[in-house]
């Protein structure tokens, strides 16, 4: 049985993985303009973009009261669960994929809410900059440790 945290990651693993294969760009904990962090956001090919919401469990899908909060950020909402979810707690509005062994399905789509275009405008500018900055430290993290420190010292 895997512990919390390993079935998290286990779950967005496999969620990013079905990104990929749909042609979607993913992008792991970004937060958004109110304050709550996406598990997944991530822009599909036509500009539009996908929030994925993994739950690792039954407790955590009961003590989450702030999912809600992520439609006004994506064009279509989605849990990622394991299959070992009690898939009836999850509201039918909402999309839903179920990861297994590395491995995704979708088992419904969402609604899809498409959000205003300037809200897009400004969550595709935040998306690009977040992906750039974390490509520039994935491929120099001397510098970017050295640019972290030099902005602490200011």
């Amino acid at each position: 049985m895997l512990l919390r945290d390993d079935r998290t990651a286990a779950i967005r693993l496999a969620a990013s993985r079905f990104c990929l294969q749909l042609g979607w760009a993913p992008l792991h904990e970004v937060t958004l303009a109110n304050g709550r962090r996406a598990d997944i956001l991530a822009l599909r090919p036509d500009g539009g973009f996908v929030c994925i919401e993994i739950k690792s469990g039954a407790a955590d899908f009961i003590a989450d009261t702030k999912w809600p909060d992520y439609r006004d950020f994506a064009d279509t909402l989605y849990f990622a669960v394991d299959g070992d979810f009690p898939l009836g707690l999850l509201p039918e509005e909402v999309g839903l994929i179920v990861t297994a062994s590395g491995d995704a399905a979708l088992l419904r789509d969402g609604v899809n809410h498409p959000i205003a275009p300037a809200r897009r405008r400004a969550l595709m500018l935040r998306f690009a900059t977040l992906a750039a900055n974390r490509l520039a430290v994935a491929t120099d993290p001397v510098g970017a440790s050295a640019l972290r420190a030099a902005l602490r010292s200011e």
